[in-house]
């Protein structure tokens, strides 16, 4: 039987969410909980990979196992008691056999946080902006209109990530100032290796001034890793939402 779960994790002390050799990682971490609680070897696949540092406030992974979840409620209670209190699981829901959490994903979103006000509570869960020139929101969202008019981020692929294409398909993307900073939330069927962090650090120039959003379309035109700006902390990133299609659920 085959179940997906839906959890979020703060990814602050984890190698990212894929299974590391020598390193801890949600992927992990999820697996023995699971296998601990489900009295089985458990294997766990996730919605995609989140790489060292970045969290998810929605995350969903799928697994097998041979003894069907009859209390619900109470096998999440008991799961939330075996895992750090930095992974919390919300829901666990009966899928068809062949469902599976990364390829029948039809929409991911993330979301980046940057605060421009000094405060320990928003420390490693947003990038703290420094500098004392302020960001143009309306300069960011200008840049960003141009993520949905193409389709070939290469620009903004990570060095030797054996993508077997760079095409993503951008739904939205919207910057918003908020009471500590700014809020970018971006939408696609898909995202590359450091894609975001890559957009959002570059966007963050357009905001600051340095490049136009005329500039920053170009770049993407010129489907050249070696001009985007540097990327942005990986704290501020958080994979918000993964979408499917409701047929897969029992």
């Amino acid at each position: 039987m085959r179940y997906f779960i839906e959890l979020s994790y703060r990814g602050t002390v984890y190698n990212g969410w894929q299974i590391q050799p020598n390193a801890p990682s949600v992927q992990q971490t999820l697996q023995e909980a699971l296998s601990k609680m489900l009295r089985e070897s458990v294997e766990v696949v996730g919605a995609g990979r989140t790489d060292t540092g970045v969290h998810a406030r929605y995350y969903v992974a799928h697994f097998d196992c041979s003894t069907e979840i009859d209390d619900q409620e109470k096998f999440i209670y008991h799961l939330n008691s075996v895992l750090p209190f930095d992974i919390a699981v919300s829901r666990v829901r009966r899928v068809r056999d062949d469902a599976h959490a990364r390829f029948d994903a039809t929409e991911r979103e993330y979301t980046y946080l940057i605060t421009t006000v000094k405060d320990p509570f928003t420390l490693g869960n947003a990038w703290y902006y420094r500098y004392s020139t302020p960001l143009s929101v309306e300069a960011m969202n200008k840049a960003a209109e141009a993520l949905l008019r193409h389709t070939d981020f290469t620009t903004f692929a990570k060095l030797n990530s054996n993508n077997s294409t760079n095409i993503c398909h951008v739904s939205y993307a919207q910057w918003r100032a908020t009471e500590q900073g700014f809020e970018f939330v971006i939408r696609s069927n898909r995202f590359l290796r450091n894609m975001i962090r890559a957009l959002v650090g570059t966007m963050v120039d357009v905001g600051r001034g340095k490049i136009s959003p005329e500039e920053f379309e170009q770049l993407i035109i010129a489907r050249d890793l070696s001009l985007s700006s540097g990327s942005a902390p990986a704290e501020g990133l958080f994979l918000s939402n993964v979408k499917y299609s409701e047929n897969i659920y029992l």
